[in-house]
C-alpha cells in the first residue's frame, strides 16, 4: 500500500470552494479520502462536491457551509461531518481573511481583530473540536495553511502577516499537546499563489512581471502546487512529522 494512501480517511477542509482549498480537496479525494466541502455559500460549496462526486464517485464528497467567524457554525460542521461519515481524521484550516491592505499605522480595530479572529482563532476553534476524537483514536493530521508573510516583515500586509505567524506558533504548540496521543500538527507557507485572494497581483502585467524577478522559479505558484503537500501531511508518509512549517515559495524566502 502506498504511503500516500488515504483510502477510509476523512478530512475537512475549510474554504474549499476555491484555489488552494477546492485543489487540495481535489487531491485528497484522489488518495482515496472522503471530503467536506465547506465555505460560506452553499451553493458555491454543492458546485464543487458534485464536481469531485462526478469524478471520484458518489459519496465521496459532501457540501457543509459554515462561515469560519461562526463557532456554531463550526461545530455544526464538524457535527455534520461525523453524522454522514462517521469521524474525522484530517482536518485543513485554509480559509482566511485580510479586508485590509496598507500600513499598520492605519488598519481599523475592526479590521484587525476580523484578520485575528478569522486566521487565528477560528483554527483554534475547529482544532478543539476535532482533536478529541483524534487524540482517543491515536490518530490524526491537523494541517494549516499559513503564508510567507508569517515568516517576513511587510509595510502593506502586516497584520495579516502577524496572524499566519501566529498560526506557526499554534501548530508547534499543539503538536507538543497532542504529539503523546499521536496527533500531529503541521504548517504550510505558500508564497504567492494563483487564486481569487491575489487576483490584484498577478492580473497586473506589471506587479507580477516585477514579482516573478523576484522568484527564483520566475513563476507565481498553482493551487495544485500546495495540494501535493496536503496529501502528504495528511497520509502516511509524514508521520514523523509534527509542529514544522513547509514552505512553498518558489524560491523566494532564500
Amino acid at each position: 500500500m502506498s504511503q500516500f494512501d488515504l483510502t477510509g480517511k476523512v478530512a475537512i477542509i475549510t474554504g474549499s470552494s476555491r484555489g488552494i482549498g477546492k485543489a487540495s480537496a481535489f487531491e485528497l479525494a484522489e488518495h482515496g479520502a472522503k471530503v467536506v466541502i465547506s465555505s460560506r455559500k452553499q451553493d458555491a460549496c454543492d458546485a464543487v462536491a458534485a464536481e469531485i462526486n462526478a469524478k471520484y464517485g458518489a459519496g465521496t464528497a459532501i457540501a457543509i457551509a459554515a462561515n469560519i467567524s461562526d463557532k456554531a457554525g463550526l461545530q455544526a460542521l464538524v457535527d455534520e461531518t461525523r453524522a454522514a461519515f462517521g469521524q474525522i481524521d484530517i482536518l485543513v484550516c485554509n480559509a482566511a481573511s485580510n479586508p485590509y491592505y496598507g500600513p499598520q499605522a492605519g488598519i481599523a480595530d475592526e479590521q484587525f481583530r476580523k484578520i485575528l479572529d478569522n486566521n487565528i482563532v477560528s483554527n483554534h476553534w475547529l482544532i478543539s473540536m476535532v482533536a478529541p476524537e483524534m487524540r482517543a483514536r491515536r490518530d490524526g493530521s491537523i494541517i494549516i495553511i499559513s503564508s510567507i508573510g508569517g515568516l517576513r516583515g511587510s509595510t502593506v500586509i502586516g497584520a495579516y502577516c502577524i496572524s499566519k505567524a501566529a498560526d506557526m506558533q499554534l501548530a508547534r504548540n499543539l503538536a507538543h499537546e497532542y504529539g503523546p496521543d499521536n496527533v500531529r500538527v503541521n504548517c504550510i507557507a505558500p508564497g504567492l499563489i494563483k487564486t481569487d485572494f491575489a487576483r490584484a497581483l498577478w492580473e497586473d502585467p506589471v506587479r507580477i512581471e516585477a514579482a516573478n524577478q523576484s522568484v527564483p522559479l520566475r513563476r507565481i505558484g498553482e493551487p495544485h502546487e500546495i495540494a501535493g503537500a496536503v496529501v502528504f501531511l495528511a497520509s502516511g508518509a509524514s508521520t514523523f512529522m509534527t509542529g514544522q512549517t513547509i514552505v512553498l515559495d518558489g524560491g523566494v524566502t532564500i
